[in-house]
């Protein structure tokens, strides 16, 4: 099993380290023809925008949307998540080009500013009983899941930071900043 990490932008190299201290073999993922070799896709941190131009600059938005309705398990983290999501609210220009597969909805920047990044232990039920320290950077919160989306993290104050929905993993904070193996284990499961 080859899991795949898109490179065009943003924390790519952090989540090959993960990946890569627990065993698993990697590819970055810059061309359509690499999907063809990989079983899984992580679409990291970043910005979105960014990112969603590029994907269609280089001829991936498609082939990676196809691949994920194929049932390729995909995962997104902060940026990531956002393209995952079918609605971005605030902030999201105009066309902004994004996959939409899940049934949720991404609110950009809902914490504000850089200067507003922050840390925190949270218990997440299916990584076990130690919280696990998570790193908000610029993050999107998610909303309005749909019937089939399972929310796997909130905040104390309700608000969803993690969400499922079949092979389909969204986080808005960052595991590949922490050194904590769990998300990357509990992604090459699904």
């Amino acid at each position: 099993m080859t899991i795949g990490i898109l490179a065009l932008q943003g924390d790519f190299r952090e989540h090959e380290e993960m990946l890569q201290r627990i065993g698993a073999p990697t590819l970055q993922v810059r061309l359509p023809k690499q999907l063809e070799q990989i079983d899984r896709l992580i679409i990291p941190g970043g910005e979105s925008t960014t990112i969603g131009k590029l994907l269609v600059l280089y001829g991936l938005l498609e082939p990676i949307r196809e691949r994920g309705k194929a049932g390729m398990p995909i995962w997104g983290t902060c940026a990531g998540a956002i393209l995952l999501a079918r609605h971005i609210a605030e902030g999201r220009p105009e066309g902004q080009p994004a996959l939409a597969l899940m049934d949720i909805t991404a609110r950009r920047n809902a914490f504000g500013r850089q200067l507003d990044s922050f840390e925190v232990n949270m218990a997440i039920d299916l990584l076990g009983d130690e919280p696990i320290n998570t790193v908000f950077i610029r993050a999107p919160i998610l909303e309005n899941p749909g019937a089939g989306v399972t929310t796997l993290a909130t905040l104390n104050d309700g608000r969803i930071v993690a969400a499922q929905q079949s092979h389909l993993l969204a986080t808005c904070f960052h595991p590949e900043l922490t050194g904590d193996e769990r998300f990357h284990r509990y992604f090459l499961e699904l």
